[in-house]
């Protein structure tokens, strides 16, 4: 989970500057090559979100072994399957809940 967590940190750090404005001036950068970059900002706002929500779930994670509840569903209290917390070790719902929640 450490390293999990270190890694999404890294990746926001390498990828920082990818979302930053768009130039608008025209004598400097073509139209295509400003859609082209509008294009590769929203993507990288996107995937800034992601990490953004990602990092959130780590937290709760921890926070959850602190608590001593790490692997329990946290709506109905079930043990969470092995194989779907090493799958992913943020998961917070049990299959059953987690289909509930999709609705």
């Amino acid at each position: 989970m450490e390293a999990l967590r270190a890694d999404t940190l890294a990746e926001a750090e390498r990828t920082s500057d990818e979302s930053a404005p768009v130039e608008l001036d025209q004598s400097r950068v073509g139209r295509l090559s400003r859609m082209d970059a509008m294009q590769q900002q929203a993507m990288a706002k996107a995937q800034k979100e992601r990490r953004g929500l990602l990092l959130k779930r780590i937290e709760g994670a921890f926070q959850r072994m602190d608590a001593g509840n790490y692997g329990q569903c946290v709506k109905c209290g079930v043990a969470i399957d092995e194989q779907r917390m090493e799958f992913d070790p943020t998961a917070f719902f049990c299959p059953a809940c987690a289909e509930k929640a999709k609705r």
